[in-house]
C-alpha cells in the first residue's frame, strides 16, 4: 500500500509540473544574430510569464545571445550592481564589468552612449557645498536619439520625496508624452519602434528601442541616510530626484563611444585603477554635449543616415520580453503558451 501511495504521489507531482509548464510562456529567439536563433525557450515554472502586474514579482528572462539558451527569473528594475548600470552619484558598471565613477558637472549634459544609429545623453544635476572642489552630481534625465526619433525622460524636481507622486516626465519627437500610471501601462510609437512600459504604478519604466536597446529606469531621491553617509549637505528645498538606470544593448558597432558606451568595445581597456575604492574616470570635455538631445560632442558617432550600413556585433542580451500583446508587439520575438 505504501509503494502504491508513493507511486501515485510521484505521478501527481509529474502531472502538476506538466500542467504548470504547459501554461508557461515559450520564447522564440528570432534574431539571426543571436546564438539561440531558431529555438523555443520555455520559461521556468517559478516565473512562467514574461510580465506580472505585481511589481515585486520576478518575470521570465531569456538571453537569446547566450550559448546556454536557457531562461531564468529576474526582477524588472535596474540592478545597480550589474554591467550596464548607472546609479548613485553617479557610479557606472561598464560592459566589461568594471566599476567606475564619472562626476561630470551639475547642470550640464554628457554623452553616455554614441553609435551610428543610437545616442544616449544624460543631464547631470547636483550642487557643490562650501569647501568642495567639485560638484556632487546625479543623472536627472536621459535624452535618446534613435534613428530619426528623439525620446527624453526625466525626474521632475521635488523639495521632498513622495513615493505616491509620479516623478517621471516624457517626450517623443519634441512633443510631451503621457504614459498612464499603473503597472503594465504601455505606450508604443506609431511605427512600434519605441515602447515605454511602466513596471510599477509610478516612477519605474522600461524603454525598448526595437532591435537596439532596452533601458530600465527607476526614479529615486537622495535620502537623509545618503546625505548623512556621504556628507552631501543637500539643501532643504531639493531632494535631487534622479535616475537609476540599467542598459541592455542588442547590437552595437565595434566603434561605439561615450562614457559608458566605450566599455562595450571589444578592444577597450578601462582606465579605472583597480583596487581603488572610487575609481574616477574623467574626460568631461570629450563627452560634453550642448543639450539633452544634441548629437554633437567631440567623440560622438551618431549618424542615422549611415547607421544601417555599419557593421554591428551582438555583445549583449535580450532582457524581459513582451508576450502579452501578440507576436507583432514583441520586436522580433515570438511567444506562445
Amino acid at each position: 500500500m505504501e509503494i502504491r501511495s508513493s507511486s501515485l504521489f510521484i505521478i501527481l507531482i509529474i502531472f502538476v509540473s506538466t500542467v504548470i509548464q504547459a501554461k508557461a510562456d515559450s520564447v522564440y529567439c528570432s534574431n539571426p544574430a543571436s546564438r539561440c536563433y531558431g529555438k523555443y525557450i520555455q520559461c521556468p515554472y517559478e516565473c512562467p510569464s514574461t510580465s506580472y502586474e505585481n511589481r515585486k514579482a520576478k518575470v521570465c528572462h531569456v538571453n537569446c545571445d547566450s550559448p546556454v539558451c536557457k531562461s531564468h527569473c529576474k526582477h524588472r528594475k535596474p540592478n545597480c550592481n550589474s554591467p550596464g548600470s548607472a546609479c548613485y552619484d553617479p557610479r557606472f558598471i561598464g560592459g566589461d564589468g568594471i566599476v567606475f565613477y564619472f562626476h561630470g558637472k551639475s547642470n550640464e549634459h554628457f554623452n553616455l552612449v554614441s553609435d551610428t544609429s543610437l545616442q544616449i545623453n544624460g543631464r547631470f544635476i547636483g550642487h557643490r557645498p562650501a569647501g568642495r572642489t567639485r560638484d556632487f552630481t546625479w543623472i536627472q534625465a536621459l535624452g535618446i536619439l534613435f534613428n530619426s526619433h528623439s525620446i527624453s525622460l526625466e525626474a521632475t524636481k521635488a523639495a521632498t520625496w513622495n513615493s505616491e507622486v509620479d516623478h517621471l516626465k516624457f517626450s517623443y519627437n519634441g512633443e510631451e508624452l503621457v504614459v498612464p500610471e499603473g503597472a503594465l501601462s504601455s505606450w508604443y510609437s506609431p511605427e512600434k519602434e519605441v515602447k515605454v512600459e511602466r513596471v510599477a504604478n509610478k516612477n519605474s519604466v522600461i524603454v525598448t528601442l526595437k532591435d537596439t536597446a532596452e533601458i530600465m529606469v527607476n526614479v529615486v531621491p537622495v535620502t537623509k541616510e545618503d546625505d548623512r553617509i556621504h556628507h552631501y549637505k543637500v539643501p532643504s528645498d531639493d531632494c535631487f530626484a534622479h535616475l537609476e538606470v540599467q542598459f541592455r544593448f542588442f547590437s552595437l558597432s565595434p566603434d561605439v563611444d561615450g562614457v559608458l558606451g566605450r566599455t562595450y568595445r571589444p578592444d577597450f581597456e578601462n582606465p579605472a585603477k583597480p583596487g581603488v575604492a572610487m575609481p574616477v574616470v574623467g574626460s568631461e570635455d570629450k563627452y560634453r554635449t550642448t543639450s539633452l538631445l544634441s548629437p554633437e560632442c567631440s567623440t560622438c558617432l551618431f549618424s542615422p543616415e549611415t547607421g544601417s550600413n555599419q557593421e554591428t556585433t551582438s555583445q549583449t542580451e535580450i532582457l524581459t520580453l513582451d508576450c502579452i500583446r501578440g507576436a507583432s508587439a514583441g520586436y522580433g520575438i515570438v511567444c506562445k503558451k
